[in-house]
């Protein structure tokens, strides 16, 4: 529960989550560094495309795996200082990126900065569902998941310009100036969650096995996979894609990564706004238009404009589901860290899925297999999810049926 506020102040976001966006920022530009430096990093770490490939999934399992478990070790301490330690281990990740000289030194780099990067974003997801009142939860999320957005919209294009111009040690350099200045802003202006927020927190800690067995919250964390898997299977690739099929000059790969995060930007908002009150068919809708998205991809990956076209309507409906997905599972199971946390693991699962499974395809089926992975993983999603349309069409009709009752008793 947050606490009392005027009206008006229960349809505003405030700073604190703002800032969270900042945090998420920084290190979805580190997550995502990897797919817009593959062939500096295959050049400098001397090996393959597909093995950097596995950087990508090495990331995820670490998020998926660790990120939980460092979240219950920072369970009883207040979640602002909980981030501030999670930071200061994302630094000492980027750190030995940034110095690596060797294939596995990377993998290390990549497993630490994982791990805190999965238990940030748990924590910062379950603080945003706590500071605001429940009907703006969605809103809330999409805020932070700006900082999803804005990594894939400048993040990204940063990185990837900065490691062309100046080398991927450069770029991870980057990342940790930024990761600083997010530490500098979650010091001065975060807030921690009531008292009482705390105290109910520890409360539901002792649901937490009761709440990973509801059938909806299970349909809800495998669908999150499915969605971002879905986007994963191509986004992990554009690079390798656009410049050996599509034919675009890998200089202007920055640019074509830009108007991809422009894309997630719009995304994002837009179902941020809808996420609260038409969450289950947002999903569905979202979902559907990325088959229809990738299918184009997949058929147009060598025709530049159709290929471009279709890769930013990936950006559209992709990862911008994040907002929603969110609300499904706060109502399917509780906004606590650890339930948010291990959403997210399970968003990461995706992403595993998507890199690990496109870069097993790529040698035998070639650079367009991912795509076509990502078409049945959005498949699958959709008819993982409905399910709970049928649900959210019985709920609603409940609740009217109720309100006819109450006027008709009341007009007795």
């Amino acid at each position: 529960m947050t606490s009392p506020a005027s009206p008006a102040s229960a349809r505003t976001v405030p700073r604190s989550v703002h800032i969270l966006a900042a945090g998420i920022f920084a290190m979805v530009t580190s997550e995502f560094a990897v797919a817009g430096l593959m062939p500096q990093l295959a050049e400098g770490l001397g090996t393959g495309i597909e093995q950097i490939g596995y950087l990508v999934t090495v990331f995820a399992i670490a998020m998926a795996a660790g990120g939980p478990v460092l979240t219950l070790f920072l369970l009883r301490i207040p979640p602002k200082t909980a981030l501030l330690v999670i930071i200061a281990v994302f630094l000492v990740g980027n750190v030995v990126a940034a110095l690596a000289t060797s294939y596995p030194v990377m993998v290390i780099a990549r497993i630490i900065s994982g791990v805190a990067s999965q238990a940030f974003f748990g924590i910062a997801v379950s603080m945003c569902a706590r500071l605001v009142d429940e009907r703006i939860r969605g809103r809330a999320n999409g805020v932070a998941m700006n900082g999803l957005m804005l990594g894939t919209l400048l993040g990204l294009p940063l990185a990837t310009f900065v490691g062309e111009q100046l080398g991927w040690q450069a770029a991870f350099w980057t990342i940790t100036l930024l990761t600083l200045v997010a530490a500098i802003l979650t010091i001065a202006f975060v807030q921690n969650p009531a008292e009482s927020d705390a105290v109910e927190e520890a409360r539901s800690m002792r649901d937490e096995l009761t709440v990973l067995r509801r059938p909806q919250f299970l349909l809800a964390l495998i669908s999150s996979t499915l969605i971002i898997g879905a986007t994963f299977s191509a986004f992990s690739f554009f690079t390798p894609i656009l410049t050996e099929i599509t034919g675009f000059a890998e200089s202007l790969v920055p640019l074509l990564l830009l108007a991809y995060g422009a894309a997630t930007l719009v995304g994002n908002m837009t179902v941020a706004r809808l996420a609260d009150r038409h969450t289950v068919s947002t999903l569905l809708i979202g979902t559907g238009l990325n088959v229809i998205f990738l299918t184009g991809f997949a058929l147009f990956t060598d025709v530049p404009l159709p290929a471009l076209a279709f890769m930013l309507g990936i950006g559209l409906v992709g990862v911008t589901m994040n907002p929603a997905m969110a609300v499904r599972v706060q109502r399917a199971g509780s906004t606590t860290p650890l339930v948010n946390t291990v959403h997210a693991s399970f968003i990461t699962l995706g992403v595993i899925l998507g890199s690990a499974m496109g870069s097993a395809l790529i040698p035998a089926y070639g650079l367009r297999a991912p795509i076509v992975l990502g078409i049945v993983l959005a498949v699958l999603a959709i008819a993982v999810i409905l399910p709970a349309l049928t649900s959210a069409y019985l709920r609603t009709g409940d609740r009217k049926q109720s309100r006819t009752e109450e006027r008709v008793t009341s007009a007795a």
